[in-house]
């Protein structure tokens, strides 16, 4: 039968090979990917444009671009070549267009001939992945970790090709210009002229885990003449991360040895889903995210790591942790003692709790000058509790003893790496480690570094290390080491905030009060600020920033005391200046809110300046009650302002900062800022936390264009930086010059 060809629509082939074009730019000849375009079944009638048109869009959305629109290129006499691929010489870009466009054109019916030389062939299909996990000889807790794919029946390690791709990254080695390289596709060679093509934005998962563990290597390893990562056991959610990134990637994944490291990976990644066991002898009921983060403490023990229970203040870390050690108790567990280091002004409030809440705990509190008479105890007790300063001059008594768990309150309290108290409690031997904090990173991520340095030496490497690993990357705004550092961190950190897991407190309303100085306060600040600010500047020309860090700070210490009263100026132009419109301000208010009945909490950071607003408040007949470094009677003031013995309580920021359950109060005045925003944060939840019943207001005094309404954009900065880390936010830069300078700028 004659077949009617006109009725036969024309089919598209397309040769694809490689070819020398002329590059008029650099006078040379480039080997570069060609295309060329023609038509099967072409009927008398010739070609319809339509067709020819649509098939060369068509080729143009997967990335061919025509010859003749290049300026730089010119085919050379008697060449077929059409369209070049991936004009700026991108690996990727040639093996994208082998990988997806090539099957996508024959499933459209094109024929497509590739020529055999053709230098970027890609393997067909899903390419199944091996991950081979082996024991190091050397290191105990180590494993030698291998990673590639098998082709064939032949196994090709892709780490050599990794490492490569990361030395050769853009943007200072974020992985995140990956996909934006990428045409769709990276491209990892696996043999001669041969590629497995990975898609850009899963190979980034990969990519991140192997910069990761290779970066953490303190030399590169090598076996059976290829690279091999070191994987250690801290390191196990690192690697099931990586499994799990393998997944992602498609096709099947074979797994050889690292059953203990995946488990292990497996279990602190993911949430405990057993609730805690039952506790017989806790006096209280637990709100259902207390249950939550007992059943975390109890998780973290079963694997006999270290965590950090960091629950916004006021949701009961004190009462988690009874909890906790009773279960340890109960469950025969606990055959040393539990020993709890704590500040000073909280041994009470431990052996207070202790006895509320599990009296068949038995405790003992060491302190005070008679405290060497029950030494002897200690090996009998339960729970033992003492306080930093203590821990550190008795250090020889509690390195003789075992214990349990060690449990740090405010571990902030360590965390200078370099102070004794950092170093006394690492000295201590216990089976488990636990720290409390709401604020663990308050100013720099050297702060949580020292946490982990306790809880889990070695997850965060030696202090240099995290130092240009971790720290100075962050603070330089890499999103790719916040990631890892995040990561590696989270599943011993549990942090939950009051507004999540606590909407039963009554609501918290911040009220900034911004206050403009009166003509000889300015002159004042004026002509401290242009002293303070050249001192700054040559200190700073001759240590550098970080070593004139005592010259800035004592001079805006000056800028904020005469935002608060120029009679904590200690220079005689201070004596001569009337008035002081913020103390002035704060006397009005106070009246008022006595006065409707409001119960208020006052902090400075300024003890003088308490000292004068205790005597505004005397003259006015105000009952009060005040609070420092000095008071020795903490829990007489408390109880006074508790059971409605004086209306206000004025008190210092760092005295009052933890340790005080203050709900009596419904106001809270924040009189100067401090650079520390988790500092005022604490404050602020000494009234709002549980057991408050009516809502808060919180008043923050700001001297309108001065250095504090700066500090506020500070405090900011750190709150980011803390969330970063805690939360998903971005990390925030550390203090420049030009912040610095800002400080010193003029009144607006």
């Amino acid at each position: 039968m004659q077949v009617n060809r006109l009725s036969v629509v024309p089919r598209p082939a397309l040769t694809v090979r490689t070819e020398a074009l002329i590059d008029l730019e650099a006078e040379e000849s480039v080997t570069v990917p060609v295309l060329e375009l023609a038509f099967e079944d072409v009927g008398r009638g010739g070609l319809d444009p339509h067709t020819e048109l649509a098939a060369k869009r068509l080729l143009e959305s997967f990335g061919a671009v025509e010859i003749a629109c290049v300026e730089h290129l010119e085919v050379p006499y008697g060449s077929r070549a059409q369209y070049v691929i991936d004009i700026d010489g991108s690996v990727n870009g040639f093996c994208a267009f082998s990988a997806y466009a090539i099957p996508q054109l024959r499933q459209l019916g094109w024929h497509v001939a590739v020529a055999e030389d053709y230098p970027y062939r890609v393997v067909d299909g899903d390419v199944p992945w091996y991950l081979d996990v082996s024991p190091d000889e050397e290191k105990p807790d180590w494993f030698n970790l291998e990673l590639g794919i098998a082709i064939e029946g032949r196994r090709i390690s892709l780490l050599p090709a990794m490492l490569a791709l990361l030395d050769r990254m853009p943007d200072g080695g974020q992985l995140t210009s990956l996909v934006k390289m990428a045409s769709r596709c990276c491209a990892l060679p696996v043999g001669q002229g041969r590629y497995v093509a990975v898609p850009a934005d899963r190979l980034r998962r990969i990519l991140l885990v192997v910069r990761e563990l290779w970066e953490g290597n303190s030399t590169p390893r090598i076996r059976h003449g290829e690279p091999v990562i070191g994987v250690a056991g801290l390191h196990a959610v690192a690697f099931h991360e990586l499994d799990a990134a393998l997944v992602a990637v498609g096709g099947a994944v074979s797994r050889r040895g690292g059953a203990v490291l995946r488990e292990r990976g497996q279990a602190l990644a993911e949430a405990p889903v057993k609730a805690a066991v039952p506790m017989r002898g806790l006096r209280a009921e637990l709100r259902p995210y207390q249950k939550a983060g007992v059943a975390w403490l109890q998780h973290l023990a079963s694997l006999g790591v270290g965590g950090v229970l960091a629950d916004d203040m006021g949701l009961g870390k004190t009462l988690q942790t009874i909890a906790h050690v009773l279960i340890e108790k109960e469950a025969g567990r606990l055959t040393r003692p539990a020993l709890i280091v704590a500040p000073t002004s909280l041994l009470a409030v431990w052996e207070r709790e202790l006895t509320r809440f599990a009296p068949e705990l038995s405790v003992l509190v060491l302190h005070g000058v008679r405290r060497h008479e029950r030494f002897r105890e200690l090996r009998e007790a339960d729970v033992v509790v003492t306080s930093y300063p203590l821990l550190t001059k008795d250090i020889e008594v509690f390195e003789a003893q075992e214990f349990h768990i060690l449990v740090l309150d405010e571990a902030q309290a360590i965390k200078n790496p370099h102070s004794q108290a950092a170093a006394a409690v690492r000295a201590i031997q216990s089976k488990l480690r636990l720290c409390l904090s709401g604020t663990p990173l308050e100013n720099h991520l050297g702060e949580l570094f020292a946490l982990f340095d306790f809880l889990l030496p070695g997850l965060l490497g030696s202090r240099e290390q995290f130092h240009v690993g971790f720290r100075l990357p962050i603070e330089a705004g890499d999103s790719d080491k916040l990631e890892i550092l995040r990561r590696r961190v989270a599943p011993f950190i549990l942090r939950r905030l009051k507004r999540d897991v606590a909407q039963e407190l009554p609501p918290k309303t911040e009220i900034v009060r911004p206050i403009e100085l009166g003509d000889e306060e300015r002159e004042l600040y004026e002509s401290i600020r242009i002293a303070a600010h050249a001192e700054v500047r040559s200190a700073i020309r001759k240590k550098g920033l970080a070593a004139a860090t005592l010259p800035v700070l004592s001079a805006l210490m000056k800028l904020r005391q005469v935002c608060c009263h120029p009679k904590l100026v200690n220079i005689s132009a201070a004596a001569h200046v009337a008035g002081a419109a913020k103390f002035e301000l704060l006397v009005d208010l106070l009246r008022n809110l006595v006065g409707e009945g409001r119960r208020v909490l006052v902090f400075s950071q300024f003890a003088r300046m308490l000292t004068l607003i205790s005597e505004a408040l005397l003259a006015m007949g105000i009952r009060h009650v005040t609070l420092t470094g000095a008071t020795t009677h903490r829990q007489a003031k408390v109880d006074a302002f508790q059971e409605g013995r004086a209306d206000v309580f004025l008190i210092s920021l760092k005295a009052g900062g933890t340790g005080l359950t203050l709900t009596a109060a419904d106001t809270v005045i924040h009189y100067d800022p401090w650079w520390n925003p988790a500092a005022q944060s604490q404050a602020t939840d000494r009234a709002h936390r549980l057991g408050q019943t009516k809502p808060v207001f919180v008043y923050k005094l700001i001297v309108a264009g001065s250095v504090e309404e700066r500090m506020l954009r500070l405090q900011q900065r750190k709150q980011e930086l803390a969330d970063a880390i805690l939360g998903t936010g971005a990390a925030a830069a550390p203090l420049s010059a030009q912040d610095v300078d800002d400080l010193f700028a003029p009144l607006d």
